[in-house]
């Protein structure tokens, strides 16, 4: 998938001010990753919030503005695009991040070890599946920035 060069620069700018939800999972968590993890990575015409090109993982953290119908419209649409390029999306809600974070971490990685060793994930791979034990479950309210 060819990137969209004009997303260069604004993705360099997005890794200078991330989210503070982006910064807890990539300063505690991807950074040390076995594999490797970019942040704001251009994909095609997108940014992944952070992308494993190993896995052909990309991880969504969603605020609360991805929860209008218009937004959840165009994440619907962006990550059937991203998933039809042999992509997997995994999206992420904040309040996940801040309130079941050990469940977020083993997430991604079963998700990376299914990617990397399929067989691996005894559920079975899919990104639609939510954190467990997360709010997203259905027990909370999505909350925070973009």
């Amino acid at each position: 998938m060819q990137y969209d060069a004009k997303n260069v620069q604004y993705a360099r700018e997005l890794r200078k001010d991330m989210t503070p939800w982006e910064r807890t999972l990539w300063y505690r968590f991807l950074r040390s990753y076995p594999l490797r993890f970019y942040r704001q990575k251009v994909i095609g015409h997108y940014i992944a919030d952070f992308y494993c090109p190993k896995a052909s993982l990309i991880i969504e953290l969603d605020g609360g503005g991805h929860y209008t119908p218009d937004a959840q419209q165009r994440d619907m649409h962006r990550t059937m695009e991203l998933e039809q390029n042999g992509f997997l999306v995994l999206r992420i809600c904040n309040t996940d991040v801040d309130k079941n974070f050990d469940g977020v971490c083993s997430y991604i990685d079963a998700h990376v070890k299914e990617r990397t060793h399929p067989g691996s994930l005894s559920e079975g791979a899919g990104g639609e599946r939510p954190v467990p034990g997360s709010l997203s479950e259905g027990a909370g309210t999505p909350n925070g920035r973009d």
